[in-house]
């Protein structure tokens, strides 16, 4: 009984001793945790505006996902300083301030937007609005100035003009529809001997314009040439009730070449003309004329000519599953989508010994089709641009689009076939496009980008080529969305924006699937291209 009592007597020891050791341990880990602090960050998770759109809009808007900056694009008859959003898509999450769905808000200056999702991500909102304004003096010098900044008007007329009787022919000085003038000026005598002060109401917001007539002894003027290739674009000021032309002549030579009045282009005494079939790196004279009178001569050398790279397609080296279309260890100026496709299937741009009559070698095949495993994947278009992918995000594709060209060719030449299946595969936008026949699509741009454009297909963060963002300065496509039924012959005008402008990239771009993007189109939609190439005359 008493060895009893003892082990007790230590049990009882034993369990004072253990539940005070847990005791104190408790305390010292609660006291611990007072101490400990939460240093782990939280993510960065980059916000998108993914759509945007505003009432009146003249076009879709842009985002620059990139640079965090969004534009939208206004009819004249908007009022910038109470524009009114109808769509406001951010990625999913996320809170915007101000929520653009809410209110109206004045764009004549940009306006901030902050995207947050555990970190805030400023976008930068802009609005762009083309209000067309003129007015032109029968018998004018040029084309009137119009300082929309100093909201001045400034108009040249021949020294001969009496400047307090004088016919206005047009006027318009604020939106279409809209806009009340004090006076109110209309087509008409009207004296401008003295500047004319016109208040300009829209928008129950009042401007004060001054219009200016200013007297010259210069009859015509040569007010700019700009050389490419093998055409120069001339432009001049002349009288607005005469028909004036231009005269050209290499350099050395002697006499001057008429150009043919009926290719001139002239609004009011502005007038332009484009000069073509000429040679390459070439000097020439060009001067404005003008029944008898003859303007400034202006020289400049014309640009040489360059061959598009691989345009035949026929290089072509296998990387795994992956078709190049360039010689291995070449250069590359072309790439495609295989680096995406492969990850869930096979290349589908491949070479073709499918090619058009007469020629020999290789052509480049785009496959529309759905790669995946156990019909988990999605559309994958085929497509063929100059230029580089980049990476895989995630089962998305990230391109760099372009190669560097400064040259200005007018045209790009080729052969295609194709053959459309019905559209089969759609996201949520382009439901409405299932069942119908997929389109291809190809065209060029010369853009002034300062660096490769980075294109992104993943929806969160999406980033496509836009042929009206500013930085394209030429733009031409064709669309087809029938069978060729064999090979054809194309051809695509570039649509210049400027001639001035020099280009500092070239962007072609060949897809079997118009809306290949979007994963949008056709399984087994397929376009051949073969011998592209460009023109630098008209």
């Amino acid at each position: 009984m008493n060895m009893v009592r003892k082990c007790i007597k230590k049990l009882s020891s034993f369990k004072r001793v253990y539940f005070s050791s847990l005791l104190i341990s408790l305390l010292l880990a609660v006291g611990m945790a007072g101490c400990i602090h939460n240093d782990l960050p939280y993510p960065r998770i980059p916000q998108f505006i993914l759509q945007l759109a505003a009432e009146g809009e003249s076009q879709p808007a842009r985002l620059d996902s990139l640079n965090y900056k969004a534009t939208i694009f206004l009819e004249e008859t908007v009022d910038i300083r109470n524009v009114e959003f109808t769509r406001f898509e951010i990625t999913e999450g996320a809170k915007a301030d101000p929520n653009l769905l809410e209110g109206t808000y004045d764009l004549s200056t940009p306006k901030v937007v902050t995207l947050s999702l555990y970190q805030d991500y400023p976008w930068l909102i802009t609005a762009e609005q083309e209000i067309l304004r003129y007015l032109d003096i029968e018998g004018q010098i040029g084309e009137t100035a119009i300082d929309v900044v100093g909201r001045r008007v400034l108009v040249r007329v021949p020294e001969t003009a009496d400047l307090s009787d004088l016919n206005l022919t047009a006027i318009k000085l604020g939106p279409e529809g809209i806009t009340t003038m004090v006076p109110d000026l209309k087509p008409g005598k009207i004296n401008l001997s003295s500047p004319l002060r016109v208040a300009v109401t829209c928008f129950e917001r009042t401007e004060d314009w001054t219009i200016y007539v200013e007297k010259t002894e210069l009859v015509v003027q040569t007010t700019s040439v700009d050389a490419w290739s093998q055409v120069i674009w001339a432009y001049g000021n002349g009288p607005a009730d005469v028909r004036n032309s231009f005269q050209y002549k290499q350099k050395d030579a002697e006499d001057w070449i008429d150009v043919d009045p009926e290719s001139v282009n002239q609004t009011q005494g502005a007038f332009s003309v484009c000069i073509p079939h000429l040679t390459p790196l070439t000097e020439y004279v060009v001067r404005s004329v003008s029944g008898k009178d003859i303007g400034n001569e202006i020289t400049v050398t014309t640009q040489s000519t360059e061959v598009l790279p691989d345009g035949s397609f026929d290089q072509w080296w296998q990387n795994g599953r992956i078709w190049c279309p360039w010689n291995e260890g070449g250069v590359q100026f072309w790439d495609t989508g295989n680096t995406g496709a492969a990850t869930l299937g096979q290349s589908n741009v491949v070479p073709s010994d499918d090619v058009p009559a007469g020629t020999s070698g290789k052509s480049a095949q785009l496959e529309t089709r759905f790669v995946g495993i156990a019909g988990i994947g999605k559309l994958a278009a085929g497509s063929i641009y100059t230029g580089k992918f980049a990476k895989v995000d995630g089962t998305n594709g990230i391109l760099d689009f372009g190669r560097e060209w400064n040259l200005r060719p007018t045209k790009l030449r080729g052969y295609m076939k194709f053959h459309s299946e019905p559209i089969n595969y759609a996201n949520a936008d382009y439901q409405n496009l299932l069942n119908r026949p997929d389109s291809c699509h190809i065209y060029i741009a010369m853009t002034d980008w300062t660096a490769p454009y980075q294109i992104r297909t993943n929806p969160k963060n999406r980033q496509l080529f836009n042929p009206n963002s500013p930085e394209v300065i030429a733009y031409g496509e064709i669309i087809r969305g029938s069978d060729t039924n064999g090979w054809m012959e194309f051809e695509i005008e570039l649509k210049y924006r400027s001639t001035s402008r020099i280009p500092r990239y070239l962007q072609i771009t060949c897809a079997a699937s118009k809306y290949g993007d979007y994963f949008t189109g056709g399984a087994g939609t397929c376009l051949w291209v073969d011998d592209l190439s460009l023109s630098y005359d008209y």
